[in-house]
């Protein structure tokens, strides 16, 4: 049995009808009756699990929500986007091209993933982040401010990048990263971090002073 339907209620962007969706069952949080958010055509959103599309939120294209993912505010998934598992898409975020977002990952406020991006885990891409390419994000995690990670960069762990930080190529980080540089190879991560526990343990003597 189908979970929901294509109303009547339509947006045009750019020559792309959307539909309003309203549940035809009661599941999870959602009750018989309940009207969502828009989708171009019914592929875009999974009958199987809970995941629902909820407010001024869109997917178009031959983007799909699954599992128990969810879509709301007035994010917007296109392209071949996935969303899927417990994710969650909010604010105005973008997710697009042939991106991933899934696991618990959350990916918000005016945020961008597109590219074959990948976010998953916990990880969470917030702010003004941008994450491209073939970047991957997991763990726990997070890429905010006016960060951008890209190129075939993995970030993971406990990871931090934020402020104006770039992280790009092929660089594998884990560790925590505050910074207002732009971070392209291995050595620079590496340096930093040293850089980063010299001045942790000058930090320490001054205080046992």
């Amino acid at each position: 049995m189908n979970k929901y339907k294509l109303t009547e209620t339509t947006k045009t962007w750019c020559g792309i009808t959307l539909y309003q969706i309203q549940a035809l069952i009661s599941f999870g949080n959602i009750s018989k009756g309940e009207l969502g958010g828009f989708i171009e055509k019914t592929e875009n959103l999974a009958d199987e699990g809970n995941a629902w599309v909820f407010g001024n939120a869109w997917v178009s294209g031959n983007a799909q929500v699954s599992g128990n993912a969810w879509v709301f505010g007035n994010a917007w998934v296109s392209g071949d986007a996935r969303v899927s598992g417990d994710a969650l898409v909010y604010g105005d975020a973008l997710v697009y091209g042939d991106a991933l977002v899934s696991g618990n990952a959350r990916v918000y406020g005016n945020a961008r993933v597109y590219g074959n991006a990948r976010v998953f885990g916990n990880a969470q891409v917030y702010g003004n982040a941008w994450v491209f390419g073939n970047a991957q994000v997991s763990g726990d995690a997070r890429v905010y401010g006016d960060a951008q990670v890209s190129g075939d960069a993995l970030v993971s762990g406990d990871a931090r990048v934020y402020g104006d930080a770039w992280v790009s190529g092929e660089i594998k980080l884990t560790s925590i990263l505050c910074s207002r540089f732009n971070f392209e190879f291995d050595w620079q991560i590496n340096l930093w971090n040293k850089l980063e526990k010299k001045f942790e343990t000058e930090l320490k003597k001054k205080e046992v002073r």
